[in-house]
């Protein structure tokens, strides 16, 4: 097995893999939806809402669960090897399953039949996603790899997008090319395994310890594609194409922050399983505190400066063909902060605690929410009914995980100082946002100049009010630029 990085290691790389993601959609998507219009953007994402369902069916809780039983067992490469075959052979099966169901789904259902191409692009992606075996790659913390490879193949597929996408008709292509991003990839992954695990037949598999853990967090991934997919399904359903498709671009924006805000959880999850594993609790709280206080600073600001520029945003991103989306968009920033803190309580506490019950009630309950507010407020208001329903559903979830981990040895992981410094340091420079708005008519240039202006003034406000998490990272930072020139003379 490759050697095992450090955590700030680990962390520059996913930052690097959580950029690229930020980026990429910065250079396809205003093209994409001034090419493809609401209409044709609106049944991508409709079908890929719908694929993301047998996705999860096809994935069972693997994606998790198979993230923490091999970063326990990854210094054993026998242990490791027996783990890996277990699970990806219970993954093969249901896919196999699955695929028969999203063959009959799309012969039966008309709405999916309408758009066969589509479904049937999909239904392969979602065939290949099964040898990817990314969880694996993630418990052996081999971010150098997966950073490269994702950007790699995100890099061919903007090639491939300006070449073959041009008239709206070609949305069609920009499905097949969004499936071939991803799947390209999950098979140079199954192609590269045979250098972390034996490939040999073990004489006895043990499928049934697997069983009740892939159980409890199918049951999470149930519930998390309910609150991630419903409202763009719904509104599919219920209002038509072009409704999705304004959502879509509130929807991608609120994506793009959430996977930079979350980004260090994904290097944490395998870290902080091998941590509790191995009885090392003052690391794991340790390593807590830092993430939450990340979180905090990361999320707060972002979710401001998104909110007051939300026009502009769209604009630049999509056009004005989309600014119906604004309010929409401007509501479901709440969620990049919820979700943040969510992933920090619930996938980075309660996960390597062996609390998954207690995350999949959360989950249930927002689910729950998500389902009955939809039926409730999309026929009513349209997109802005849905992103009122996301907001009410994340946040339900966040409470019930906040109850939960104030039974555990964790409940002080806030630093309500802390987090009333940070919401000051975000709300001062509004005013700064305001008059670049009313300056700058360009999309571009407004939303350039504005995030300057705001986060530097963020940064500088952090400093002066001495947030430690910023002081430390600049004292990092300045002390090795000095050692550095010290080295050189």
């Amino acid at each position: 097995m490759g050697k095992i990085k450090s955590v700030q290691y680990n962390f520059i790389m996913n930052f690097i893999l959580t950029s690229s993601n930020f980026l990429f959609p910065l250079i396809t998507f205003p093209y994409v939806s001034r090419v493809l219009m609401a209409a044709g953007n609106g049944k991508v994402s409709f079908a890929t809402s719908i694929a993301n369902y047998f996705i999860m069916v096809a994935s069972l809780g693997i994606p998790t669960y198979g993230i923490r039983v091999c970063a326990k067992v990854r210094d054993d490469k026998d242990a490791l090897s027996k783990t890996v075959h277990e699970l990806l052979i219970i993954n093969l099966i249901m896919t196999g399953i699955t695929t028969i169901l999203f063959l009959i789904s799309i012969v039966t259902v008309d709405k999916l039949y309408a758009e066969k191409e589509l479904m049937f692009i999909n239904l392969i992606g979602m065939v290949l996603n099964t040898f990817g075996v990314n969880w694996l790659y993630s418990a052996l913390e081999q971010y150098s790899y997966i950073t490269i490879r994702s950007i790699a193949f995100k890099a061919l597929s903007v090639i491939l997008m300006f070449l073959f996408v041009s008239q709206p008709s070609d949305y069609i292509i920009y499905g097949g090319i969004t499936v071939f991003a991803t799947a390209g990839s999950n098979i140079l992954n199954f192609v590269r395994i045979k250098k972390y695990i034996y490939l040999k037949k073990y004489d006895h598999y043990e499928f049934r310890r697997h069983i009740k853990p892939i159980l409890l967090f199918f049951a999470q991934s149930v519930a998390v594609v309910i609150n991630t997919n419903l409202d763009l399904a719904m509104l599919g359903f219920l209002k038509g194409d072009v409704d999705v498709g304004l959502y879509t671009v509130a929807i991608k924006i609120k994506s793009i922050l959430v996977t930079l805000v979350t980004s260090l959880g994904t290097v944490l999850l395998p870290r902080l399983s091998y941590y509790v594993a191995h009885h090392k609790i003052d690391l794991f709280e340790c390593l807590i505190k830092k993430a939450t206080s990340f979180v905090l600073i990361i999320s707060i600001p972002l979710s401001v400066f998104f909110i007051v520029m939300a026009k502009e945003s769209i604009l630049f991103l999509a056009g004005g063909g989309y600014l119906e989306a604004t309010f929409a968009m401007q509501f479901i920033m709440i969620c990049v902060i919820i979700i943040g803190l969510t992933n920090i309580t619930g996938i980075q506490i309660l996960t390597p605690l062996n609390r998954e019950r207690e995350v999949l009630h959360s989950i249930v309950v927002s689910a729950i929410i998500n389902i009955v507010t939809n039926s409730i407020f999309i026929p009513l208001y349209g997109i802005n009914g849905a992103a009122l329903c996301t907001v009410a559903a994340q946040l339900s979830g966040f409470i019930v995980q906040l109850y939960v981990i104030r039974q555990t040895p964790f409940h002080n992981i806030f630093n309500y100082v802390e987090i009333c410094k940070i919401l000051f340091c975000s709300i001062c420079p509004i005013i700064l946002l305001l008059i670049v708005k009313s300056s700058i008519d360009t999309p571009f240039l407004s939303l350039f100049v504005g995030s300057c202006f705001y986060f530097g003034t963020f940064l500088l406000l952090c400093v002066l009010l001495k947030i430690d998490l910023v002081q430390n990272t600049l004292h990092s930072y300045f002390k090795k630029i000095s050692n550095f020139f010290n080295l050189k003379r």
